[in-house]
Formats: structure tokens, C-alpha cells, sequence
């Protein structure tokens, strides 16, 4: 049985102030994913490969290098495993969530966090009701962050390609969660509001690309206002419900949702039935929306490597 590996990043994750560099912990979940596939390889004469990265996009607001502009309690990764691999069978996958498990401890242990497992094989919602995605929750002992929560989706491609596919998810929960037939907003945690409009400008610059002029005219100024508020630190749950109306009388998620569609039906798939698509659509994404959405991701990237790559040589 070969030892467990450690993961590693080329830099540090967690820095002297708490703050994460983003382009280190997309890299630290790009290895761990590494370090799974070849346990599984060298244990079990079992070869998956499988891609991973960041889930949520913290990375859209953060520093020239890469760095948190603030403190993040929740972390989050999205994992692509093929179909008809054999992960298939629940003993393999049971080794995939063993490996997983030991690699997140041994790759977090080094920054002072205590992961453990608090849960795992939940169904995510609104994923494919054939190939339901799953989910591995793990909590922090050492409260350094809240906690760690992973995505496992049944369509291996490429991690940029996941994350634009799992907009269409998140476009949905935005739906129900902005509805005026939900229960009044005076009586939600200003928290749980906060964290809301956080994925909300999250998603608006995942797919900022692909929006038509106009509703970037419309919504720029919104999303602008809510970023600066988050930075100098939104606390203010008369502001935070403001901005919730805001962002809900002015159909920003309406705004999502027809350009999502817009791309979406030249294949003949709703967006408001993401869950009822066929199992080959999971992860799917139309190469004109590819074309707009890809490039801004890998160059934000390539962006951070270079100035940390330039700092680096200045030490």
C-alpha cells in the first residue's frame, strides 16, 4: 500500500495576516486531485483522472498576486469525475472518498488547519436526477475556517468548464432564493443574505463576458456597490436586506438566466431544467459561450502566476 502523499502548492496557501492566495489553493486542489488519482492507481489498479479547482470564485475579487482581499471562512472545491469509469462501482468509490479525506487533511494540516469528515454522498441540489452530483462536507476544528465542503460531478472536462456549467446551478438556487413568494426577508439571517449576494457577484463575473451591453450597463453599477461595501466589511443587515432588493427588483438573476438560455437553446436544453438534461450533457458547456467565458478565467490565472513569479525573484 503505497504511504499517504502530501499535496503541495508552488506557494503558500494561508499567509501571515489569514488572508488565502487563491492561485495557490486552486493549485493546492489541483494536486490533491493528483495525489487521489495515483493512490487509486498504485493501490487498486484503478485509473481515474480527475480535474479540480476553486468553487465559488472567490478568485474574481482578490489582489494583483491572487490574494483574498478579505478573510474567507468557507472553502470550497468542485471535482470532475468521468463516467463509466470504475468509480461506478460504490467499493471504488468508497476508496476515492478514503483518499480524499487523507489527502485534504495532510494537504491543510501544514496551515494549522483540523479538517475531519462531518459528511459525505449528500446529493447537490438541482444536479443531474440520473448522475446526482455529490458532496463531502469537512469541518475545522481549529475554527481557522468554518469549513471545507468538495462537489463531485459525474463529467470529467476541463475545471473551467465545470465551473461556467455549474453557473446554470447556482442561477437556479438564485431563482427560488430571490422569489417573493419565499418567506419575508426581515425574518432571514442577515448572514445567510450576505453569503447569498456573494455568490450573486460571484456569478455575475463568471459569466460577465457574455452579457449584452446593456445589461451591463443596467447591472455593472449594482454589482460595483455591492463589492465595495463587502470590502470595506458588510455588516449592516438594513444594508445587506437593501441590497437584496436591489438585486431583486432589478432582475439581475433574470438577467443570468436569459443569457444562460440564450447559448443553452441551440441545443435544445432548458436552463430551468438543468437537472432533467441527459447524463452526456453534465459539465457541458456550447463552445460560443467557451470562447467568451474560458479566456477571461485562464488569463486572471496567468495574471496572478506572473506577478507572484515577479515578486518571487524579487526576494
Amino acid at each position: 500500500m503505497t504511504p499517504p502523499i502530501i499535496p503541495q502548492a508552488s506557494g503558500p496557501v494561508f499567509l501571515d495576516d489569514e488572508r488565502i492566495n487563491l492561485y495557490y489553493l486552486n493549485e493546492l486542489y489541483a494536486d490533491i486531485a493528483r495525489c487521489v488519482s495515483l493512490q487509486l492507481k498504485e493501490n487498486h489498479q484503478i485509473e481515474v483522472p480527475i480535474t479540480s479547482g476553486i468553487w465559488g470564485g472567490t478568485y474574481l475579487i482578490a489582489d494583483s498576486e491572487g490574494k483574498s482581499k478579505r478573510r474567507i471562512w468557507r472553502l470550497y472545491f468542485i471535482a470532475n469525475l468521468p463516467q463509466g469509469s470504475p468509480l461506478e462501482k460504490h467499493e471504488n468509490m468508497e476508496h476515492l472518498v478514503g483518499y480524499y479525506y487523507t489527502s485534504i487533511i495532510n494537504a491543510f494540516r501544514p496551515y494549522g488547519l483540523e479538517l475531519d469528515l462531518n459528511m459525505w454522498g449528500g446529493r447537490l441540489p438541482y444536479s443531474n436526477q440520473v448522475k446526482p452530483s455529490l458532496t463531502m462536507h469537512m469541518v475545522d476544528s481549529s475554527k481557522k475556517v468554518n469549513w471545507l465542503r468538495g462537489f463531485f460531478i459525474w463529467n470529467l472536462v476541463p475545471w473551467e468548464e465545470s465551473i461556467i456549467h455549474d453557473a446554470i446551478r447556482n442561477v437556479k438556487e438564485f431563482r427560488e432564493k430571490f422569489s417573493i413568494k419565499k418567506k419575508p426577508i426581515m425574518k432571514r439571517d442577515p448572514k445567510d443574505i450576505k453569503y447569498l449576494l456573494q455568490d450573486v457577484v460571484i456569478t455575475y463575473r463568471t459569466l460577465e463576458s457574455s452579457f449584452s451591453s446593456d445589461f451591463l450597463e443596467h447591472a455593472h453599477p449594482i454589482i460595483d456597490e455591492i463589492v465595495d461595501h463587502f470590502l470595506k466589511g458588510l455588516f449592516d443587515p438594513v444594508l445587506i436586506r437593501d441590497f437584496f432588493f436591489r438585486v431583486r427588483d432589478n432582475k439581475l438573476i433574470v438577467g443570468f438566466e436569459e443569457t444562460l438560455q440564450e447559448y443553452y437553446s441551440k441545443d435544445d436544453l432548458n436552463v430551468r431544467r438543468v437537472e432533467d438534461w441527459p447524463i452526456d450533457k453534465i459539465n457541458y458547456v456550447p463552445e460560443p459561450l467557451k470562447e467568451k467565458l474560458i479566456p477571461p478565467i485562464k488569463n486572471l490565472f496567468t495574471s496572478f502566476k506572473s506577478n507572484l513569479d515577479k515578486r518571487n525573484k524579487l526576494l
